[in-house]
């Protein structure tokens, strides 16, 4: 099954020509489709085009949410997606006084293992379309009642966003046309465990999003421990990369620290990660780390995060601990997703 959500505005113009349509229908049918109406809900779409696109083979939604969970601490809602062949994703709608920000999952499941994370405990399932991608934000959108509820993306749910390049790159093409979403390019963040390659080529295509780097140690030996990715790109590759990032787009990279109790929290591991970053235009991101339970690791306590933001700042950097959400919900990548999965479906 192919699906129009998997289309940027200029496929759906292009399609519509082929069928010999008015250039006006690609309009009208790619507004619906950012609305995320079914077909049965174009109202000024003409029976004939919806019967010729489902001729085709074109489904009209590719992503439903299953259920939603609020928050009781902070009003942070996690969702659960199906996709079409049955699978199950996750995302976490955050409410900031500036918008509502939501945490898009990229793959079902993911190939890169991280230690602290319990979207990798089953490895990669297979990468998101771009239409699964949006669709996620589209889904949130109406399911508010509200074509703006998401004013601010995230690529950091579920999966490794580089990893899933094509799909990836035709997501942040099609979320920002003036003609659907139109969710400014500023308002957007991937983040990456730093492939290093990726961040190249993502430059080079000519896409800014703002690159938020999962970094999560200071040196090689400590971040290949907790994160297989590190015995390909070493941390100086993931430097270069970080500067000729900003260096080619004029956005400051965001370097995503979690602080893991006795692993990468100690005063040294602040000074060395203060070496590393020196001079860059960056910030240090920390991140109390929240526990899943197969992985047996512990987070920091809040007195020795504490701590180790005093040595970053106090040193220049610039440096906040970011605030936790959804604590309650199974709010880090993949919890929610998997409790699903192996309590058959109840939560």
């Amino acid at each position: 099954m192919r699906y129009l959500q998997d289309m940027t505005f200029s496929d759906v113009a292009k399609l519509i020509k082929e069928m010999g349509q008015p250039a006006y229908r690609a309009v009208q049918l790619y507004k619906w489709i950012a609305q995320g109406a079914l077909y049965s809900e174009m109202t000024n779409v003409p029976n004939s085009l919806i019967e010729s696109l489902v001729g085709e083979g074109y489904g009209d939604c590719p992503i439903k949410i299953l259920d939603t969970f609020t928050s009781k601490i902070d009003g942070t809602i996690k969702l659960l997606y199906a996709l079409g062949d049955g699978n199950i994703i996750e995302g976490v709608l955050m409410k900031y006084k500036y918008g509502n920000t939501l945490c898009v999952s990229t793959q079902v499941g993911c190939r890169m293992n991280c230690a602290f994370c319990a979207s990798g405990l089953d490895g990669l399932v297979r990468n998101l379309s771009c239409g699964e991608i949006i669709g996620q934000i589209i889904a949130v959108n109406k399911l508010f009642g509200n074509g703006r509820s998401v004013t601010n993306v995230v690529l950091m749910g579920s999966g490794e966003p580089l990893d899933n390049y094509d799909n990836t790159v035709k997501f942040l093409t099609a979320v920002s046309e003036d003609e659907g979403l139109n969710i400014s390019k500023r308002n957007i963040s991937l983040s990456t465990c730093g492939l290093c390659d990726k961040i190249y080529k993502l430059c080079d295509d000519g896409y800014s999003p703002t690159l938020t780097i999962s970094l999560h140690a200071p040196s090689d030996d400590i971040r290949a421990k907790i994160m297989p990715v590190a015995h390909r790109y070493p941390i100086g590759e993931v430097i270069d990369a970080a500067k000729y990032y900003f260096n080619a787009t004029g956005r400051r990279v965001i370097f995503e620290y979690s602080l893991i109790d006795g692993v990468n929290d100690s005063k040294d591991c602040a000074l060395e990660l203060v070496k590393i970053t020196k001079g860059m235009s960056c910030h240090i991101n920390l991140i109390r780390l929240n526990s899943v339970k197969e992985r047996g690791l512990k987070g920091t306590s809040d007195i020795k995060v504490k701590a180790f933001l005093k040595v970053l700042t106090d040193k220049g950097v610039s440096a906040t601990i970011r605030r936790t959400l959804g604590s309650d919900i199974d709010g880090a990548c993949g919890q929610l997703r998997r409790r699903y999965i192996s309590e058959g479906g109840n939560v």
